[in-house]
């Protein structure tokens, strides 16, 4: 037995989850740009974001991402997920604009559909999703953080959270401002909407952003305490709880989940706001040079 949870088997799956290996008793399944390390004994597993540089929302990322995530709802013995940066100081960037800049309507809607079904299948997820926060995650960084049950975030003045998408011309869909409105209430999340806010962990944790603000050394470990916390909890009870609370929000999104599609396309695909991204860009290029 002692060998055999010592020992690493590496098994080469032909799918489009890649490699698989086993490391002391724990499962580990990766793609190119999620790694998850399951322990069934414990119930939980961990989805660590590794898309360099900054962990943004490519299309290959959303992809491979709700691969994952319905792996692991298909394991009977996970029963919650803690998502967290493979890379300490960047949760993630948010939406990867170069896949809305310069492209064609017909991938717009693509990518667009793809973001649409990452928020709702975490946002509806059976799991207990915990974010162990530990960078910055503007925008679609944010959006994943939303979507949790419990977040906690890194306490280093360098890190911020908050959906800042009218600093670059573009708007928060109607359904990541319900999601918004839901955790911080309708008047601090029309003020941080409109100007774009950015929150630093302690103004984040007083507006209700994030539940726990702890030393950057401690996110991962406090986030397997408040697991254990939430795994106490009957799973039948608790996904009844979280269905009935967010099912209204989830519905709305998917009544007019073509028309939002639409709108995304229609809307991006505008001069003026392919302008902005265009400086958006050329400034991000500035900046790494």
């Amino acid at each position: 037995m002692a060998l055999a949870a010592a020992s690493r088997v590496l098994l080469h799956a032909g799918s489009r989850l890649g490699r698989r290996e086993v490391v002391d008793g724990a499962r580990r399944f990766a793609n190119k740009r999620v790694l998850v390390e399951t322990e069934g004994a414990a119930g939980i597993a961990v989805m660590k974001f590794r898309n360099p540089p900054v962990n943004s929302l490519s299309l290959e990322f959303l992809t491979e991402f709700v691969i994952s995530l319905e792996k692991l709802e298909n394991d009977k013995s996970i029963r919650g997920v803690i998502l967290t940066s493979e890379r300490p100081g960047i949760f993630s960037a948010g939406l990867d604009l170069l896949e809305m800049y310069g492209r064609k309507p017909a991938h717009l809607a693509e990518f667009w559909k793809a973001v649409q079904e990452l928020w709702l299948r975490l946002y509806l997820s059976n799991l207990t999703l915990i974010s162990a926060i530990n960078g910055a995650s503007p925008a679609g960084g944010c959006l994943i953080a939303l979507t949790c049950d419990y977040r906690i975030m890194a306490d280093n003045p360098k890190y911020t959270i908050g959906l800042n998408e009218s600093l670059l011309g573009i708007v928060a869909p109607f359904w990541l401002k319900d999601n918004y409105v839901n955790t911080i209430g309708h008047r601090a999340a029309e003020h941080a909407l409109q100007l774009g806010m950015l929150f630093p962990p302690a103004e984040a944790l007083k507006v209700g952003l994030v539940d726990e603000v702890v030393p950057e050394d401690q996110v991962h470990s406090k986030a397997r305490s408040v697991m254990a916390k939430w795994l106490a909890i009957p799973d039948h009870s608790r996904q009844l709880t979280k269905n009935m609370m967010r099912k209204a929000t989830a519905d709305n999104l998917i009544k007019q989940r073509e028309a939002d599609i639409q709108n995304f396309a229609s809307f991006i695909s505008r001069e003026s706001i392919q302008k902005s991204l265009s400086i958006y860009l050329e400034k991000l290029k500035q900046k790494k040079g």
